[in-house]
């Protein structure tokens, strides 16, 4: 399979909780991120990351899927 690049947002709930959850993941998928940004909502309770990636579609749909198993996370994804 070939690689594509994709981006992928990850709305968090309760950001200072999820954080370190969420972080552990990507760490696992670090080799396939090219790029990532994060800010926190204006209440600073919630974030938003918006990550670009390099990687086949099953990586893509892993990482999506270890994302969404922690609660309060939500994962939405676009390949080009």
């Amino acid at each position: 399979m070939a690689k594509k690049l994709s981006v992928m947002g990850i709305a968090l709930d309760h950001r200072e909780d999820m954080s370190p959850k969420v972080q552990g993941v990507l760490s696992d998928f670090g080799e396939q991120i090219l790029m990532r940004a994060g800010v926190p909502s204006p209440d600073r309770r919630n974030g938003l990351i918006t990550l670009t990636l390099e990687a086949e579609d099953h990586a893509v749909q892993d990482l999506a899927k270890r994302l969404e198993e922690i609660e309060g996370v939500t994962v939405r994804t676009m390949s080009f």
